[in-house]
């Protein structure tokens, strides 16, 4: 029965049904037009929605907030404080989560705890206690609430409120993939997460743009703050309307059905819920713990990576991160005091620059060719091309250098950190690349932590400090790759892939 739902839900996605086994009759509604897969394939139309509004209005804003809390009379230092907090907020609720995902599920791979990391109570999993509906629905409403202050935010105090709810429940990207990895089989993970990723990626390139109109006008980051605002509340909407009675979710670790016996309303939470209060378990027999330990925990095993054999890599991960989150902290206020240019004017260039970086992903796979997928080869001269792009930016003089540095850029750090991943997963090996990708994950968050202070210090000096500091971060980024050459580029970690 499991197994025949999945082969509707690969048809609702435009997979190929599987065939009917040799003497078996066909299965009723096998069909691609069978009103489950219709079903199904509406509900995940959906979430590529939920996806697209999410990044959408969250892109209106955010390359507005520098302009905004500078409006406010904030320093940079200040600002940048404010910046590192909701990056630290994000970082330990993802880091609680991943852990306790991994414990509900079996105990599964840690890449998949991070790339579904939920928000979460002391009680363990909140997703897989209250449901997916309601984690999903709370999320979005705390999220606009933190919106709907940040358009009220007459001061710093404020300001650094409306970050907080956003900072501790700003997941929705990840609750929507849970969403998905339940709804389809493990072979169909990537291609449907892919298309996912792409529909929120079309958001983050409509957005600025909008963000950057509305803002020209009087009051404007107040009116862009409230339609963001509204954005998140028709999401909210939109969840609720979802047809949660007509498609059952699995777990993708034990084949556990929650809606086994009925719908995913009311009732199936409340057993959920009731079961595991009753078990004092996760799903996989192991007891649930505390926020903090599992903080500890996260701590622990991210201590123990950074000093392996691998701790260069996660160093040239976290020094370009800051490096090029470093270039786009101040992007839109830097162009404002150096160039005289509007904001309208800056997000139609933030819009023309994702809109790259999502087409570089098109160019990976003719470069890695070329190179003979040497990823270290290829990651070495797209750090080195980042380092000179920052430098350029760094002391342009013309708005014609800053459109071409910012047009490279797009692709050489959408490149970087592609090979980055993949450099990791080739050294440390298949059975560790679980561990790898979510422990290279937090390392890009420390890296938001660390950005904004860096920011915030290096604007006291120029508006071009911070990718001035970028480039001097991507040029010691070069300086550990060339020195640890020959221990990444051969099978120096056998003993971590045996592992």
């Amino acid at each position: 029965m499991e197994l025949g739902r999945r082969r509707d839900l690969g048809s609702a996605l435009g997979l190929a049904p599987a065939p009917a086994k040799p003497g078996q009759e066909p299965r009723p509604g096998a069909g691609a037009g069978a009103p489950g897969a219709v079903r199904a394939r509406r509900f995940v139309l959906c979430l590529y929605l939920v996806g697209f509004l999410d990044l959408f209005g969250v892109s209106m804003v955010v390359p507005l907030l520098s302009l905004h809390v500078k409006s406010l009379g904030a320093s940079p230092t200040v600002a940048g404080v404010v910046g590192s907090s909701y990056g630290i907020l994000q970082l330990f609720s993802s880091a609680v989560v991943g852990h306790i995902w991994g414990h509900f599920h079996g105990g599964g791979d840690f890449a998949v705890s991070q790339t579904l990391a939920v928000p979460c109570f002391p009680q363990g999993c909140w997703s897989d206690v209250v449901g997916r509906r309601s984690s999903l629905l709370a999320c979005i409403l705390l999220s606009a609430l933190g919106y709907l202050i940040l358009g009220a935010s007459t001061s710093v105090f404020l300001f650094a409120l409306a970050r907080v709810p956003v900072g501790i429940f700003k997941h929705t990207l990840s609750i929507s993939r849970a969403l998905l990895s339940d709804l389809v089989a493990e072979k169909e993970r990537p291609l449907v997460i892919g298309r996912f990723n792409t529909a929120s990626s079309v958001g983050f390139i409509l957005g600025p743009m909008v963000g950057g109109y509305l803002t020209e006008l009087d009051g404007g980051f107040y009116l862009t703050a409230f339609i963001c605002f509204s954005v998140f509340i028709l999401n909210a909407g939109l969840v609720w309307l979802f047809p949660w009675s007509e498609v059952k979710l699995n777990s993708t670790k034990n084949g556990l059905l929650l809606g086994k016996s009925h719908a995913l309303l009311g009732k199936t939470d409340c057993e959920v819920q009731e079961a595991a209060t009753r078990h004092g378990t996760t799903v996989s027999g192991k007891p649930a713990r505390l926020p903090w330990m599992e903080v500890v925990s996260t701590l622990r095993d991210m201590k123990s990576l950074i000093v392996s054999e691998m701790w260069d890599i996660f160093l040239v991960r976290l020094l370009m991160g800051v490096a090029v989150m470093l270039y786009y902290s101040n992007f839109v206020l830097a162009l404002e005091e150096r160039f005289g240019v509007r904001p309208k004017t800056t997000g139609y260039l933030i819009s023309y620059s994702s809109a790259l970086g999502a087409l570089a992903g098109f160019t990976l796979g003719p470069i890695l060719r070329l190179y003979k997928h040497n990823s270290h080869t290829v990651l070495l001269h797209s750090s080195v091309l980042t380092f000179t792009l920052l430098l350029l930016y760094s002391t342009a003089h013309t708005m014609g250098i800053v459109v071409f540095s910012s047009t490279l850029l797009s692709f050489s750090t959408a490149i970087g950190r592609t090979c980055i991943t993949d450099l990791q997963l080739t050294v440390g090996g298949a059975q560790a690349s679980g561990t790898l990708i979510g422990m290279g994950q937090s390392v890009t968050a420390v890296g938001r932590v660390i950005a904004p202070l860096l920011s915030g210090v290096a604007q006291e000096v120029s508006p071009c400090g911070p990718p001035s500091l970028g480039a001097a971060l991507a040029l010691m980024a070069i300086i550990v790759m060339s020195v640890s050459r020959p221990r990444c580029g051969g099978d120096g970690s056998d003993k971590l892939k045996s592992e």
